[in-house]
């Protein structure tokens, strides 16, 4: 099963800041110009996004720019992503708050070593865990 996220014209902008702070590749990156969907977009929306697909330690994460008008906010959701060492676990975040809304600080829980939650600034909630050794 993959997460698949959608975006008001930034999927590419995100997948290459995903990449980057997720120590990740975009193994996938195809845009509405030369496909079907083509037809279906504004001229100025056919450079966007139609199917991108971020591969980390072996997990996909999926996403596109919805077409002009059928955006919706994400909401009721967030890509829960699970790091190995707590400093990975405040880097990964520290890098992801950037213009960020943070709803949880990073911190300790009786669960983890360390769990924080955001919104980022492409719109899109996450949850970064650290789990304790059991």
């Amino acid at each position: 099963m993959n997460t698949h996220v959608n975006f008001n014209g930034q999927c590419e902008e995100a997948f290459k800041f995903y990449e980057k702070v997720l120590n990740g590749k975009v193994t996938f990156l195809m845009t509405y110009e030369g496909t079907p969907a083509a037809d279906q977009v504004p001229p100025e929306w056919r450079k966007k996004v139609i199917h991108a697909t971020l591969t980390v330690n072996g997990a996909r994460l999926q996403g596109a720019d919805a077409p002009p008008g059928r955006y919706q906010k994400p909401q009721g959701f967030s890509v829960a992503l699970n790091v190995k060492g707590a400093a990975e676990a405040e880097r990964v975040f520290k890098a992801l708050s950037d213009k960020a809304n943070i709803s949880m600080p990073m911190q300790e829980t009786f669960w983890a070593q360390r769990f924080g939650m955001l919104t980022d600034r492409f719109g899109i909630p996450w949850m970064v865990n650290c789990g304790k050794p059991m």
